[in-house]
């Protein structure tokens, strides 16, 4: 395990684990991001098939049946696209975080705590805020787009409490 690895596991430990609250969903909403737009695979990767992405179905930190196992890890934008740089999960070297508008296309508009689709990415926490690869221009260094997976909120952040989902391909 690198320094960079244990500092940003340090962090994870230091996120209070609060109970999950059920997610909600209107039926009144189409879906955006329904089960047959992706195809979940055996080694725990999901494809998008509208999009062609390939992403990580539990967050960093995450594993196991339903992403149940382990913390996800928060940490900072730097240490987010150390993470993906390193990452050769289920075999693939070439994992990164994912710009602002391939983030957004995971939000599932008929939901929210959390806004996406649990079947597909289960374990997702509901108020959890992810990095994406899009740097807030003008801002100081670090601060970067990140999405609230609570509500699809979409903001510039430079904080410790954000997560991380890789992705594949595009581009």
């Amino acid at each position: 395990m690198t320094k960079l690895q244990s500092c940003v596991l340090a962090v994870a430990f230091l996120a209070p684990v609060l109970p999950a609250r059920a997610q909600t969903c209107s039926p009144n909403v189409r879906a955006t991001t329904p089960d047959d737009r992706f195809s979940v695979n055996a080694d725990s990767t999901v494809l998008d098939k509208r999009t062609g992405l390939m992403w990580k179905q539990c967050l960093e930190g995450l594993e196991g049946a339903g992403c149940s196992e382990g913390f996800p890890l928060y940490g900072y934008w730097k240490a987010a696209l150390a993470l993906a740089d390193q990452s050769q999960f289920a075999g693939y070297k070439d994992w990164r975080l994912p710009n602002i508008k391939e983030l957004q296309s995971l939000l599932e508009a008929q939901c929210f705590e959390p806004a996406i689709n649990l079947t597909v990415f289960p374990g997702t926490p509901d108020d959890v805020w992810l990095w994406s690869s899009s740097p807030a221009v003008g801002q100081p260094p670090g601060t970067t787009w990140s999405v609230g997976f609570s509500d699809g909120l979409v903001m510039r952040r430079y904080q410790l409490d954000t997560a991380t989902r890789l992705v594949r391909g595009g581009l």
